[in-house]
């Protein structure tokens, strides 16, 4: 009897080795799938850069969204402003949907943006405003679109050597600093011969749309951008605009 005991005893615990690692592996996917294909949708009211926005939702709930997949340059960084003006006339002020991933760790909603058809991370990629952020790729098409944009030499790729932000933002802010104080630069070509930075300060001063566009990427004036969507002064470039 007691050796029946044992023998059933043991042939549990052999069906509970079986089983178990098969449930904490279910158990693993599941709580990764958790946001997988949830769709959001909402209106796009703010543009940080060119991976970030906020979307307001229903009930007036707002939450900031990273684009999943890809990582702009910074907004001091080589084409960080172009990135950002690039993403806000995409989607600023427009209803979109959303495909939820994750909540990384910063509390942000992690996705794909779409604009009707359109998906804005990938057509960040093909203008060559964003690079494909492989620490966290999972759609491999990506690569083909950035070597794409790469061969073309649009966007940031005009620059031979472009620093990628995740080094930029690990030490290479600094060696850009330093290569900057000591490479000739060139002089920024003012719009017109009387436009150069610092003769003016507000839109009321401004006399058209892409005279406020210099002074807010190539003269760091961010006072004529309040809302922070990279489109300054809004009655001049958004005259029919309600907002």
């Amino acid at each position: 009897m007691r050796f029946w005991w044992i023998n059933q005893n043991q042939t549990y615990q052999h069906k509970v080795a079986r089983v178990y690692p098969a449930f904490y592996f279910l158990l693993l996917i599941s709580s990764f799938s958790t946001y997988a294909g949830e769709m959001l949708e909402g209106r796009v009211v703010g543009v940080h850069d060119g991976d970030t926005i906020t979307l307001l939702m229903a009930g007036n709930r707002e939450i900031k969204v990273r684009l999943a997949q890809i990582d702009a340059p910074e907004l001091d960084q080589a084409f960080g402003q172009q990135s950002k003006q690039s993403l806000s006339e995409m989607v600023f002020n427009k209803t979109i949907k959303v495909e939820k991933e994750t909540i990384d760790k910063y509390g942000r909603t992690v996705g794909t943006l779409f604009v009707n058809d359109l998906d804005a991370n990938k057509e960040q990629i093909k203008l060559g405003m964003a690079w494909v952020y492989q620490k966290y790729l999972h759609n491999q098409s990506l690569l083909s679109l950035e070597e794409a944009a790469r061969q073309s030499k649009v966007g940031l790729w005009v620059d031979a050597n472009p620093m990628a932000p995740w080094d930029y933002r690990h030490g290479g802010k600094q060696k850009e600093a330093r290569k900057a104080t000591t490479s000739p630069v060139e002089p920024l070509t003012p719009i017109n011969k009387n436009a150069a930075c610092g003769d003016k300060h507000y839109c009321k001063e401004m006399n058209s749309c892409e005279e406020a566009k210099f002074y807010l990427n190539q003269c760091g004036l961010t006072r004529i951008d309040g809302d922070g969507d990279g489109i300054p002064c809004e009655k001049l470039c958004r005259p029919t605009s309600t907002k």
